[in-house]
């Protein structure tokens, strides 16, 4: 569904770089003239929030790397350095810092909207497995960032981490050497780390890149999870309709950023990050920042220590083969009563193992781990492929024009002329 633009340079100068190099035209036909489905809600501003995001992590990020040195025995004072002395620097630390979760939870409601209006399905596929693809890159660039600070979560989180790939038969002990640096966690990682890190987000963009333009190919799914028909009756152009409302939305989440930045920032930090990392002192409880931690409830809910990795690892994954697991031919829950239940239900189970992930490894918590884990797979390998043949979904409107139109007060469906008095 590629934007056709309407753009003509005016002048001589425009024109002949336009006519070797069409950057404004491109401009135009992917921000400007695209066609977006008239239907959309607020749920679909989330990808303009993440862009903003992106940026915000790049920018805060260089600013914090020109001072920050990958030394272990000055690191943490650095990071003191950057708070106490540099101008400003407090506020870039806490932009970075409380962005890296700003982030997550942008992508967390951009994936559940995925799951629930069905965008993973064909012809988007190749879409959504972009999208997984920077969703693993995040993890990555999040849990390096997190070892920056070197203090003691920062340092044990890092062990803890790092030593589960110890557990992959013949090459797990030489992988976990190779990510040190040496034979235990020191200066060489905090090195590889850092280097990692200010790579990755980067290759974020790339990927980003590419995300955004095989979404401008296939064109954007909707609320009700059907094509566009017309682009006249169907859709809007993307300037100025979604622009400003995925500006506005942009406008309120910054509003809710800044609450954290300064009025919480540590809320969602741990205490024990502002203690120098000591490999003499374990802390009481290693747990990693709170995005991570449904997946560390599934690996800890498992008590062999590969079978935890795999598992753990599966469970990412598994979102790539979401296209081919659901059979149903209906995208949008919106027309899958069945699958709504089974939606919120999960929802609850993801929520769920990130409270359990928080909690000690022991008694009542282990076993609903447990139950939670077998569920969260259920769901992908067992539920959705079932619903497919059981499911009686519900009627689908003839277009996005006919679904908008009977939310005034009538519902029109596929091959029904008459519209139906609510």
């Amino acid at each position: 569904m590629e934007g056709h633009s309407s753009y003509q340079p005016k002048s001589k100068v425009a024109q002949w770089f336009e006519s070797r190099l069409p950057l404004v035209g491109l401009i135009h036909s992917s921000a400007i003239a695209y066609p977006v489905p008239k239907n959309l809600n607020y749920f679909w501003t989330f990808g303009a929030i993440l862009s903003f995001m992106l940026v915000v992590q790049i920018v805060s990020g260089i600013v914090l790397a020109m001072h920050y040195v990958a030394y272990a025995p000055v690191a943490f004072a650095r990071v003191e350095h950057i708070m106490r002395d540099v101008s400003y620097g407090w506020l870039m630390r806490y932009i970075h810092a409380n962005g890296a979760s700003m982030f997550f939870i942008a992508v967390y409601i951009h994936i559940f909207r995925g799951l629930y209006y069905g965008s993973y399905k064909a012809p988007r596929e190749v879409l959504w497995i972009l999208g997984v693809i920077i969703y693993l890159l995040m993890m990555a660039a999040a849990f390096m960032g997190y070892v920056l600070p070197w203090g003691q979560m920062s340092y044990w989180g890092a062990t803890v981490i790092t030593n589960l790939f110890s557990a992959i038969p013949v090459v797990g002990e030489v992988i976990v050497q190779w990510l040190w640096g040496g034979y235990s966690v020191g200066d060489p990682t905090l090195n590889r780390f850092f280097a990692l890190h200010y790579l990755l987000p980067f290759m974020i963009a790339g990927v980003v890149g590419l995300h955004i333009w095989a979404l401008h190919h296939v064109g954007q799914n909707n609320p009700d999870g059907i094509d566009v028909k017309s682009v006249s009756k169907d859709t809007v152009p993307f300037t100025p309709y979604a622009t400003i409302k995925d500006t506005f939305a942009v406008v309120l989440f910054i509003i809710f950023f800044s609450w954290f930045i300064f009025y919480t920032p540590n809320y969602l930090g741990h205490s024990d990050n502002y203690i120098p990392a000591n490999p003499m002192s374990t802390p009481a409880h290693i747990v990693p920042e709170w995005y991570f931690l449904p997946f560390y409830a599934i690996l800890r809910s498992i008590p062999d220590k590969l079978g935890g990795v795999l598992a753990m690892f599966a469970a990412i994954a598994v979102l790539a083969f979401l296209p081919w697991l659901d059979t149903s031919k209906v995208r949008s829950a919106r027309y899958r009563p069945l699958f709504r239940i089974f939606f919120w239900i999960f929802a609850v189970v993801a929520v769920g193992l990130g409270y359990l992930g928080s909690q000690p490894a022991d008694g009542i918590y282990v076993i609903v781990s447990r139950i939670f884990t077998v569920y969260y797979f259920a769901h992908f390998l067992i539920i959705l492929p079932l619903l497919g043949f059981i499911e009686k979904t519900k009627p689908l409107p003839a277009s996005i024009a006919d679904a908008v139109l009977a939310k005034g007060g009538a519902t029109v469906v596929a091959g029904a002329a008459a519209p139906e008095t609510k």
